[in-house]
């Protein structure tokens, strides 16, 4: 009955991390597209990228606080699926720089509340046997392989308006998903000289750890605001471009299903800063040789160690950092700190120096140098430290 229950409720959670990420498939990608249909310049794409990022700064750690001082990480995921839903919705009746803005803006707000929820039930899910994370997990991998890849024909068939018919379908899919599951009963905490969470945040090696962390998710601002409008204008078709980032998601779910055993054979350090190098030289592949698709090719495939790789690295640092007390409100940090201030950072930069296409080279190489500083921030940690 045990063993049943246990392998429902992970399938359950598989299919989370299907729609969660396959609604990044529909959503980042093509929300560059989608703007430029309805007449945004690249400048005002960036701002509006960056403006709605800011919105999982302080998002995260609202509902992380609440989730760790109430124990409720499955009412808290659900009523997030639910009112990201409602909010997404609003882009079919408002338009406009601001009202767009705004709509975007509480919708990241409430999708925050989501993923530091499925990661913390899924790790409680598998905590006796962690290996198991990486294979759920990769699910979400396929989502937004398969919803990229369909999003990207149904541009091409419809218009740049068919992100939000998707979108709909997918959240929608997502918010019935999270009513059927189950939360794990977490252990009891009986460490009697628990460290404050704000001392462990004052740490050295969570400061260089913090640090990088912001650099690579800045370095991404010019593939998530303007890939696809960067592959348009090389020539390549709108369902090409689902199957370019498509097929980065698979190499990213090949290095999921190594994941924990590489982490184990070489460490968090060497794994995330090989991840980030990776990452760097991905960018720098882009910037000049991306009319090739030779060259374009092997730049997606890095997908594996920018995204997938370092993605797990970081999961696994924070959930042992931080410890069973605080998983929640250490999940919420990350995604504030790298997601939140990186990824609005990002966003912003990019925008101001694409230029309409022109600023694309030069976007790119700065985000290789972004990433290559950010490895440069693990260099001083101690690998026994992470």
């Amino acid at each position: 009955m045990r063993s049943a229950y246990s392998s429902g409720n992970l399938i359950l959670l598989a299919f989370t991390y299907l729609f969660y990420f396959g609604q990044f498939g529909v959503f980042i990608p093509y929300l560059g597209v989608f703007l430029d249909g309805r007449g945004f310049s690249s400048k005002e794409i960036g701002e509006l990228f960056a403006l709605i990022t800011f919105a999982r700064i302080a998002g995260p750690n609202l509902w992380a606080a609440i989730a760790d001082s109430t124990g409720k990480s499955l009412r808290l995921l659900q009523l997030g699926a639910l009112l990201t839903l409602s909010m997404f919705t609003l882009a079919f009746w408002v338009d406009g720089f601001w009202y767009l803005t705004i709509s975007f803006s509480l919708m990241m707000m409430f999708w925050t509340a989501i993923l530091p929820q499925v990661e913390v039930l899924t790790l409680n899910c598998v905590r006796a046997n962690p290996v198991r994370y990486g294979y759920i997990r990769l699910w979400g991998s396929i989502g937004y392989i398969l919803l990229t890849i369909f999003t990207g024909k149904m541009i091409d068939i419809f218009s740049s308006e068919a992100p939000l018919v998707v979108g709909v379908v997918v959240l929608s899919s997502l918010f019935m998903v999270t009513l059927f599951l189950i939360e794990p009963k977490r252990d009891v905490n009986t460490a009697k000289d628990e460290v404050s969470i704000w001392r462990k945040v004052r740490q050295p090696v969570f400061h260089g750890f913090i640090a990088s962390a912001i650099l690579l998710q800045l370095s991404f601002g010019p593939y998530y605001g303007f890939f696809a409008l960067y592959m348009r204008d090389l020539g390549y078709s709108g369902q090409a471009t689902g199957w370019l980032v498509g097929l980065g998601v698979a190499a990213e779910v090949l290095i999921f299903l190594k994941a924990g055993k590489l982490i184990n054979r070489f460490g968090v350090k060497w794994v995330l800063l090989t991840s980030i190098l990776f990452t760097s030289l991905r960018w720098y592949l882009l910037a000049t040789v991306a009319a090739s698709p030779i060259f374009l090719v092997a730049a997606q495939c890095l997908h594996a160690f920018s995204f997938g790789l370092a993605h797990a690295a970081s999961m696994h640092f924070i959930h042992h950092y931080f410890g069973l007390k605080d998983q929640s409100q250490g999940q919420a940090i990350y995604i504030s700190f790298a997601f939140g201030i990186g990824g609005a950072a990002g966003g912003y930069f990019s925008g101001s120096l694409w230029n309409q296409g022109a600023g694309a080279e030069l976007s790119f190489t700065l985000a290789a140098i972004s990433a290559l500083v950010a490895a440069c921030c693990l260099l001083p940690i101690c690998s026994k430290r992470m």
